[in-house]
């Protein structure tokens, strides 16, 4: 899971090689019980949920312990994060192997699913990669199917939180293509590919979930 606010300077806690492939990214522990009570709001009752950038893969193992109704199809482009998501995941029935899956690419692995969660990927990546994001949703969702974004984001007329600033000039002093963005540049790309802004849930340490809909 890229890094956040909340995390430490060091993204990941990688166990010992040669004993396990987990990774552990702190912050997890920290936001999963409040990501998963938002999505006890929007998830559908049953079907497919497609996790872009799963990262470690911890989101994903937690998730599907606390939704085990649902399949869930982790993925993430990296392979030493696919072997992590795929030791975590290990043994939850309901869980799909990772997947090699950039959000930017014009092809995806999958084909259809009921719901799509993306934690911590859109402002730690280029801007390519989020558009790429509301595309593939664009093209994977059903009808009234719910694409759900959880992180920092800037938004209009709502102070930014001395943390989030901080934050967003770290991000860029590593990458001029990172950076935390405004839900309205979001909101305003994802109606380009059939997409609705239907509610924004404040969350801990300035966070927030998106919740956006399949017109």
């Amino acid at each position: 899971m890229p890094v956040t606010q909340e995390t430490d300077a060091q993204p990941w806690i990688v166990a010992d090689v040669d004993v396990d492939v987990r990774k552990h990214a702190p912050a997890t522990l920290r936001n999963r019980e409040a990501i998963a009570a938002a999505l006890r709001k929007v998830l559908p009752m049953t079907g497919l949920v497609l996790e872009i950038a799963s990262g470690s893969g911890e989101h994903c193992a937690y998730l599907a312990t606390v939704f085990d109704h649902l399949e869930w199809q982790p993925s993430d482009p990296d392979a030493g994060g696919r072997a992590s998501i795929a030791a975590w995941c290990d043994g939850l029935a309901n869980v799909r192997p990772p997947v090699d899956l950039d959000a930017a690419a014009q092809d995806w692995p999958v084909a259809r699913a009921d719901a799509i969660l993306c934690a911590n990927m859109v402002h730690i990546s280029p801007w390519q990669a989020t558009l790429g994001l509301l595309d593939g949703a664009g093209r994977v969702l059903p009808t009234r199917g719910p694409l759900i974004l959880y992180g920092p984001y800037l938004r209009d007329g709502h102070p930014t939180a001395p943390s989030n600033e901080a934050f967003d000039q770290s991000l860029k002093s590593r990458d001029r293509s990172w950076g935390l963005r405004r839900v309205e540049d979001v909101a305003v790309a994802a109606g380009h590919h059939g997409l609705v802004l239907g509610e924004i849930v404040e969350m801990p340490a300035n966070n927030l979930t998106l919740v956006f809909r399949r017109d």
